[in-house]
């Protein structure tokens, strides 16, 4: 009986002892940070400005992730270009990278900004621009396999399917001046759309008959364009963007203005 009595009395003391002991175990593993990207985008995340030449500029985000504790803090991660290994140049493709980004407190992703300029260069080359994570004050960086994303920024257009079913023959430049008049990126290839695909087609061509004409009868476009050599030649472009600009050069021998293609060819 007193034995009973005597561990009835010592099971508090044990159990109290014990919640103790498991109350030191504590996780103080520094935190890391990483991007936090799908198969496809670990690859290569592909931005185009190929849909629109409007834009002189435009913001791509990377989402960074925490692994390990959330603070009530706000933190900072940061970040570097490897130059080595890109082709893409700070200040012409993209804005130079900030010392350090903000993770806000109680928080465990945030999404890095890297704004990527849109340039005439990119309609006939890509270029790469690959960022890593680095350690910070507060973050460290253990997995060197997912601290690195890579950036493809290309205005390249590509010749689609449906193309030749509807128009002539095709350049980029040809494609990108579909692309603003008749705000599609597509057509189908089904023929009892003939009449939608035709009205679209024949709206292109009545542009490139008469480009001045077209620019004054749609105001609402906001293209240009604007002449340095008393008109033997024109530049075509919007007015949000006048780095991203198509010529328009006068054939001689007919008196006639023609949109000039990658090739130096005349778009018809």
């Amino acid at each position: 009986m007193k034995k009973d009595t005597l561990l009835l009395l010592l099971l508090p003391l044990l159990l109290l002892c014990s919640c103790k002991k498991a109350g030191l175990t504590t996780y103080d593993r520094a935190a890391n940070v990483y991007f936090d990207l799908s198969d496809a985008d670990r690859d290569s995340i592909i931005y185009t400005f190929a849909y629109d030449m409007t834009k002189a500029q435009d913001t791509i985000f990377i989402p960074v992730k925490v692994m390990g504790y959330r603070d009530q803090q706000a933190r900072h991660f940061e970040a570097f270009v490897e130059k080595d290994s890109s082709t893409a140049r700070a200040e012409q493709h993209y804005d130079a990278l900030k010392s350090e980004y903000t993770m806000e407190s109680n928080a465990g992703r945030a999404l890095m900004p890297i704004i990527v300029h849109n340039i005439s260069e990119l309609e006939n080359q890509s270029v790469s621009l690959i960022v890593k994570l680095k350690a910070s004050d507060d973050f460290g960086v253990e997995n060197p396999a997912l601290i690195r994303a890579r950036i493809i920024i290309s205005a390249q257009l590509e010749q689609p399917a449906w193309w030749t079913m509807w128009l002539d023959n095709y350049s980029r430049v040809k494609h990108q001046l579909f692309l603003i008049v008749t705000e599609q990126r597509s057509l189908s290839m089904v023929g009892l759309d003939a009449p939608k695909n035709l009205y679209f087609a024949n709206l292109l061509l009545m542009m490139l008959n008469d480009p001045f004409k077209w620019v004054k009868d749609h105001p609402e476009k906001k293209y240009v364009l604007n002449s340095k050599d008393n008109g033997q030649t024109y530049q075509f472009y919007h007015l949000d963007n006048p780095s991203r600009s198509i010529l328009l050069r006068k054939n001689s021998a007919s008196g006639k203005y023609y949109f000039i293609d990658e090739s130096g060819k005349e778009v018809r």
